[in-house]
């Protein structure tokens, strides 16, 4: 989809580099900032990945779906939010044509991919509360990470079929200095319903039910410490609203880093938008990447814990796979 307003040649889109108007102490400085920015998300997000992949503790079926959130994340940090920094900073697409397709692509699924592991987080936590002997009996950590690789190959086909149908839109193949995939009508409106309508739909009202669920809980267990008062009780009261907040939080944060872009998004479908307005909205998407692992290390004492594990090099040990992380 096309934000940039800019003049129709016959043969492609003409487009002109602006010079550079900042001094060079400022320049070197936003390269400082972003290179600071690149190495959070990529460093908070493969402490999760190591986390979960190493501490057999940590190999639940929830916990599956929050290490294919944070690998989604890591690869937006390692390969997507480089590239979308570099472009910001000199105002101008300095790539390759052909690197420009693969960023395309890598941008779109990454993207998509963390957006839909968040509704498999919430589909996840309702059956779980809704159902939890069920759960218990059907959902394990294999059948899990086959549901993970099934989202992740049909986004993945979703998206090769997206740029292949719209291969010829793609302006940097004939005009170099910018890089933006142009949907037709038809695939603007499949795509805005695929990666935005449907799985916020499923976020919004699966974890509204969860609420609902969570408040019976503690209204049920507060009922209870009132007639026996034991400590087992007030504990699990506790966990409860906690769990709670934590789930209210990175809902809310998600939400408030990708609902600005898919408002624009949806603009542009009206009117056109400079790409200069879109950039705010741009970045707040791809940096939602760079905060989950500070929500995590903020609210989960497990994962604080298996940092100081990490750090210390206690995971070398030939037995740190079993140690207690909570």
């Amino acid at each position: 989809m096309n934000f940039t307003r800019v003049n129709q040649t016959d043969d492609c889109i003409s487009y002109t580099c602006p010079e550079r108007s900042v001094s060079t102490a400022v320049y070197v400085f936003l390269y400082v900032c972003a290179a600071a920015a690149v190495l959070l998300t990529v460093c908070g997000n493969l402490l999760i990945i190591i986390s979960v992949c190493h501490f057999k503790q940590l190999h639940t079926p929830t916990n599956m779906l929050i290490l294919s959130l944070a690998v989604s994340d890591f690869l937006v940090g390692a390969s997507v939010l480089p590239v979308v920094l570099i472009r910001n900073i000199e105002s101008c697409w300095i790539f390759r044509r052909v690197f420009c397709i693969c960023f395309q692509l890598s941008s779109y699924f990454l993207t998509s991919s963390s957006i839909y592991n968040i509704a498999l987080i919430a589909v996840d936590r309702y059956f779980a509360l809704s159902n939890p002997f069920l759960y218990t009996k059907t959902v394990s950590v294999k059948t899990m990470c086959i549901v993970v690789l099934c989202d992740w190959l049909a986004l993945l086909s979703y998206n090769l079929a997206l740029q292949y149908f719209n291969l010829p839109f793609v302006n940097l193949i004939t005009c170099p200095g910018d890089c933006f995939l142009l949907l037709d009508e038809v695939w603007s409106l499949v795509d805005l319903l695929f990666t935005f309508v449907f799985p916020f739909a499923v976020i919004i009202i699966l974890y509204t039910q969860i609420f609902i669920i969570a408040k019976k809980h503690v209204t049920a267990i507060r009922d209870l410490n009132a007639q026996t008062r034991t400590s087992k009780n007030i504990a699990e009261a506790k966990s409860e609203r906690k769990a709670a907040k934590v789930v209210t939080i990175l809902v809310s944060v998600f939400l408030a880093c990708l609902l600005p872009y898919f408002i624009y998004t949806v603009l542009g479908n009206v009117v056109q938008i400079e790409f200069e307005s879109m950039q705010p909205v741009v970045m707040l998407l791809y940096f939602n990447s760079a905060i989950n692992p500070i929500i995590y290390a903020l609210f989960y004492p497990w994962f604080r814990r298996c940092v100081k594990l990490i750090f210390t090099l206690q995971i070398f040990r030939t037995d740190s796979a079993l140690i207690n992380v909570f």
